[in-house]
């Protein structure tokens, strides 16, 4: 099974581009070939981390992954990762909601259509006479909506792309050939959506009746997920702002203090135990998103190149048996 792009790239699915583009550019100079020669490990941790990026390393790339994901759940692909003997085709510009369109479509069973087809029949087995086509809303749409920190503190009305299947004006939703016989035809168009201060990050936005039309002109709701940019060395967990700081080894072991910016663009101090370990966090409260906790995570810093005193300390180190 091949591996999942988010895993690799150590994101979560709902970190936003900027995030993923971040943590690529951190892995890839750290297992670069030229920073390790002759490491072959290192080697092939690079190629996996260029494939996983190559595969969301754009919007679309990444739609398209996401949605095929989707699909492989949707269609019980078990534990291959594939969807059975279906292959689908993006190209076209449309969506999930698209693909199973055009895969139940002559089907009696058409679930994005907004109309029922074939025979109703009463108690008795007989057909039911003047019987109304069911009325059906149209699909959901679900996309994400990347915001700044600040956008998400302060609220900001955002520039919105959507595509979505609307009624055809043509045949008004009985079936022709401009719309393929389907009653919808997809739509371009930008809307502009009021995003509130105090915006949560993985929250979902509904607005009611954005969604695809069905042939009857019901439609569904456009589900926006805010996706919060944390900003460079910063990432989301669990709904609360984790930020990575760099510590040399000698606070680690001896401890001390170590300034940070917050989110909030205050510098405060944190207290350095001593016996720290890479990877250990100290939580202040009220430093976080929104008021929210901020979680700092110690990370050992990393020395380009040493001092001659740098390095006679170190081997003194070396020769006490540390």
């Amino acid at each position: 099974m091949a591996e999942d792009p988010y895993r690799v790239l150590g994101v979560s699915p709902d970190a936003t581009d900027a995030e993923i583009k971040r943590s690529y550019r951190k892995l890839a100079r750290q297992h670069h070939p030229d920073r390790n020669p002759g490491d072959a490990a290192s080697e092939g941790r690079f190629k996996e981390i260029q494939a996983a990026y190559d595969k969301i390393e754009t919007p679309e790339k990444r739609r398209k992954f996401d949605e095929q994901k989707r699909l492989s759940s949707m269609f019980g692909s078990g534990a291959g990762g594939n969807v059975g003997d279906f292959e689908f085709n993006f190209n076209g510009g449309g969506g999930i909601e698209d693909i199973l369109s055009s895969f139940f479509s002559g089907r009696g069973n058409n679930p994005f259509s907004g109309q029922s087809s074939g025979t109703i029949f009463d108690q008795t087995g007989r057909p039911r006479q003047n019987q109304q086509p069911k009325s059906q809303k149209g699909a959901n749409i679900e996309s994400p909506l990347d915001l700044t920190l600040e956008e998400a503190l302060s609220g900001v009305k955002k520039p919105f792309t959507i595509s979505r299947r609307k009624r055809c004006d043509s045949c008004k939703g009985r079936g022709c050939n401009k719309c393929e016989r389907q009653g919808v035809v997809r739509k371009t168009s930008q809307i502009t959506v009021t995003v509130p201060s105090g915006a949560e990050h993985a929250s979902v936005m509904r607005l009611k009746g954005m969604g695809h039309e069905s042939a009857n002109g019901l439609a569904g709701d456009l589900l926006l997920t805010v996706r919060i940019d944390a900003d460079e060395g910063r990432s989301w967990e669990g709904g609360r702002l984790i930020q990575q700081v760099e510590v040399s080894y000698s606070t680690m072991m001896l401890g001390g203090k170590i300034r940070i910016h917050t989110p909030a663009g205050k510098i405060v101090e944190v207290e350095v135990p001593p016996n720290s370990r890479s990877g250990d966090r100290r939580r202040l409260r009220g430093q976080g998103y929104n008021g929210g906790p901020l979680d700092v995570e110690l990370t050992l810093s990393e020395s380009s190149e040493l001092t001659p005193e740098q390095e006679a300390a170190l081997q003194a180190l070396r020769d006490s048996g540390l």
